[in-house]
């Protein structure tokens, strides 16, 4: 890559190493906080961006990488999670679980393993595009990747 990464998408970087991804960060010419943002950008459907999102599970972190496409029924993702109360978790709670800003959380590269759920919906996408740990970096993956590389297990959103 020519282009100096900035240090939160190095630590991805350095994750999608270790775990085998194959991807490259790219750093985008403009910040891409949202699907529809980051889809704009890299000439795909907005469904083929995986959106990172961190919510609060009982006080615990829970990653769900939902399609672009989708929006998370909460209640079903505290069923399928086992939980009580799924809620939007705070600026605060996201960086302290991910290390990473809210807008370019990745799936990746976070100072401890977070419980992951990966959208479904994603497996329709030959190419998956994930944010990179700041909101100007992105990878390609695949479904099955992501779900190897999160240890993360394929659910319904929505």
């Amino acid at each position: 890559m020519s282009e100096k990464l900035p240090a939160n998408a190095v630590v991805v970087e350095s994750a999608l190493r270790e775990v085998g991804a194959q991807g490259e960060i790219v750093v985008l010419p403009e910040k891409a906080p949202t699907a529809a943002t980051a889809a704009a950008q890299l000439g795909c459907e907005v469904g083929a961006i995986a959106n990172s999102l961190i919510f609060d599970a009982d006080g615990s972190p829970l990653l769900v990488l939902t399609s672009g496409a989708h929006r998370v029924d909460v209640e079903l993702i505290a069923r399928t999670a086992g939980v009580e109360r799924v809620r939007r978790a705070t600026p605060e709670f996201v960086r302290q679980a991910t290390g990473q800003p809210i807008g370019g959380v990745a799936p990746v590269g976070h100072p401890a393993p977070v419980r992951t759920l990966v959208d479904n919906w994603l497996s329709k996408h030959e190419v998956v595009w994930a944010a990179g740990g700041h909101p100007h970096t992105v990878f390609p993956t695949t479904f099955d990747e992501l779900v190897r590389i999160t240890g993360g297990t394929p659910v319904d959103v929505e």
